[in-house]
C-alpha cells in the first residue's frame, strides 16, 4: 500500500507543479491585490478540487466527462472565464505606473524606490479572491476527466473505491495548497522586485496573455 501511495504522490505531484491556469490566476491576484488575496485564491482553487472530488464520488463527474453536450458547455464556460480574467488583467495593467525611463524624472527620482501598486480607493481590487479561485476550477472540466480517468489507476488496491478516491482527492488538494501557497510566499519575498513599475507591468501583461492563451487552448483542445 505504501508503494502505491508513493507512486500516487509522485504522479499527483507532477500534475500539481505543471504550469497551468491555476498558477496564472494566483499570479494575477498577487499582482493586483497582494499575497493575502492570492492565498485566499489558493483556498478557492482547493475548494474547487474538493467540489470535483465530491462529484467524482457521486459519479456525476464521469457523466459530465462522457456527455457530448454538458462537457463542451462547461468547457466553453471555463475557457470564457479564463479569457475574461486575462482581458481584465491586461485592461487593469494599462493603468500601471510608468517606469522612470518612461518619464523625464531626474536621476534622484529615478533612483527612488517605486511605490507599491495599490487598488484605486473605494473600489474592490478584482472581486472576491476565494470565488475567483473556486470558479476557475469548478469550470475546468479537465479535472473531471483527470479524476475519473487517472485517479482510479492510482488507487491503493487494499482500499475500497470510495475511500481510495477520497484519499487521492485529499492528497491532490493538500499538494495544491502547499505548492501554490509556497508560490505565493515566493512572490511575496520577491515583492521589492515585483513592485518596480517596469517589472510589475511586464509580469501583469505576461499573466494576462497567459490566461487568454489558456482559455483559447481549452477551446481548441478536444475532449
Amino acid at each position: 500500500m505504501l508503494t502505491h501511495l508513493a507512486a500516487a504522490l509522485g504522479v499527483l505531484g507532477l500534475l500539481t507543479v505543471m504550469p497551468g491556469p491555476d498558477m496564472a490566476v494566483v499570479t494575477r491576484r498577487a499582482l493586483m491585490a497582494g499575497p493575502g488575496d492570492a492565498l485566499r485564491t489558493v483556498g478557492g482553487i482547493a475548494s474547487g478540487l474538493l467540489v470535483w472530488g465530491a462529484l467524482t464520488a457521486a459519479g456525476l463527474a464521469a457523466v459530465l466527462a462522457a456527455s457530448p453536450m454538458v462537457y463542451p458547455a462547461v468547457k466553453l464556460l471555463g475557457a470564457g472565464y479564463l479569457v475574461f480574467l486575462g482581458a481584465q488583467a491586461l485592461w487593469q495593467n494599462r493603468h500601471a505606473p510608468p517606469t522612470a525611463a518612461d518619464t523625464n524624472a531626474s536621476p534622484a527620482q529615478a533612483q527612488a524606490p517605486a511605490p507599491a501598486p495599490a487598488p484605486e480607493p473605494g473600489r474592490p481590487a478584482v472581486g472576491s479572491p476565494w470565488r475567483t479561485g473556486l470558479i476557475s476550477n469548478v469550470l475546468n472540466p479537465k479535472i473531471a476527466v483527470c479524476y475519473t480517468g487517472l485517479l482510479p489507476t492510482l488507487a491503493p488496491p487494499h482500499l475500497s473505491t470510495g475511500w481510495a478516491m477520497t484519499l487521492l482527492v485529499l492528497l491532490h488538494t493538500a499538494l495544491t495548497l502547499v505548492w501554490l501557497g509556497g508560490y505565493v510566499l515566493l512572490l511575496s519575498r520577491a515583492g521589492p522586485v515585483l513592485r518596480k513599475p517596469g517589472v510589475h507591468r511586464a509580469l501583469g501583461r505576461t499573466t494576462g496573455v497567459a490566461l487568454v492563451g489558456f482559455g483559447l487552448a481549452v477551446v481548441a483542445t478536444s475532449q
